[in-house]
């Protein structure tokens, strides 16, 4: 199956989120924006395809609103995170498919005091239909699908002097339907090999356990490609895109805050925030390898909450 990575992931995030000058990026953690913004989204023709996708980001600024905020007002110092995905991705025709994501992720956190942990588990595991029957090319198309709370949402939570709020937490706990959508076109008569291309998705979630519902987000990729670039046999594509990214606050009584401070949630959790990200692709025919660095132009947060200079993004696809 020939597919191009022809720009980033959550993201998906959708977004997640495929969303920093300065600094943005929210605690915990806006995550959605690697669920966008990456071509292995968007299938071209019937066949599979499995990749590799590893992020890294480090939140160590505190920001309020629109601009950043004393260290002094978070109790949260620092929380760094790889996040690694293992996808599969299969089209039966030009119109069906489907794509599963099993997540392992590492995070270090350093709180008031000197306190420090980090833990690795597997995340939250995501299974989504894929139609492209609109048309021919399958350049347009819609996806359906859930985020299953396999990952672990307790972790410290109940044998630590210092438990974790759920935000923190590598899985959500909860159940959420995911809704999303994508087109690409050329853009004839502008310059030969020149392509737009555009991709949303909201996640909702419906089910939660535990005094836990993290917040609705939306995120969306809008960008362009450019291909025709060669180095011996290998393509290169550069690629330009902004991501977009809201998620309104978290719910429950242990939103942000334990049990015994239920309004922290209310007022330290959800965002708005506009990324701008620069990357690149290789094709080395069947393997494509695409990475890029994502920084925030605009960023919106509730309370006070950890933000990251910069993210940086890799994916290794190999298709079949």
């Amino acid at each position: 199956m020939k597919m191009n990575l022809n720009f980033s992931k959550a993201t998906l995030a959708v977004l997640a989120g495929v969303l920093a000058p300065g600094a943005a990026w929210g605690c915990a953690c806006g995550c959605g924006v690697f669920d966008v913004a990456t071509s292995s989204m968007l299938p071209q023709r019937p066949g599979g395809m499995l990749f590799v996708e590893s992020d890294f980001l480090d939140q160590t600024v505190n920001w309020s609103g629109t601009s950043q905020a004393p260290a002094a007002n978070n109790g949260d110092k620092e929380i760094r995170t790889e996040f690694n995905d293992l996808g599969f991705q299969y089209m039966f025709n030009r119109k069906w498919g489907l794509q599963l994501e099993l997540p392992y992720d590492v995070r270090y956190y350093r709180g008031e005091g000197g306190f420090s942990t980090t833990w690795g588990s597997f995340g939250d595991m995501r299974l989504q239909g894929i139609y492209t029957g609109f048309s021919a090319d399958m350049s347009a198309g819609v996806t359906l699908g859930l985020k299953l709370p396999t990952g672990n949402d307790s972790f410290d939570m109940n044998n630590s002097a210092n438990p974790l709020d759920r935000d923190l937490e590598l899985g959500s706990g909860s159940t959420d339907v995911l809704i999303g959508g994508f087109y690409r076109h050329t853009l004839t008569g502008v310059a030969s090999g020149l392509y737009w291309f555009g991709q949303a998705q909201l996640d909702v979630p419906v089910l939660d356990q535990g005094g836990y519902r993290p917040g609705v987000e939306l995120d969306a990729a809008f960008g362009l490609y450019y291909q025709g670039l060669s180095l011996g046999r290998i393509g290169i594509t550069p690629v330009a895109q902004v991501i977009p990214a809201i998620r309104t606050k978290d719910t429950g009584s242990w939103a942000a805050g334990g049990a015994n401070n239920p309004p922290l949630g209310e007022i330290a959790s959800g965002y708005q925030r506009v990324v701008f990200s620069p990357g690149i692709e290789f094709d080395l025919h069947n393997v494509k390898i695409y990475a890029d660095a994502e920084f925030t132009a605009f960023e919106d947060t509730r309370g006070n909450q950890l933000v990251a200079p910069v993210m940086f993004k890799l994916i290794v696809s190999y298709m079949f």
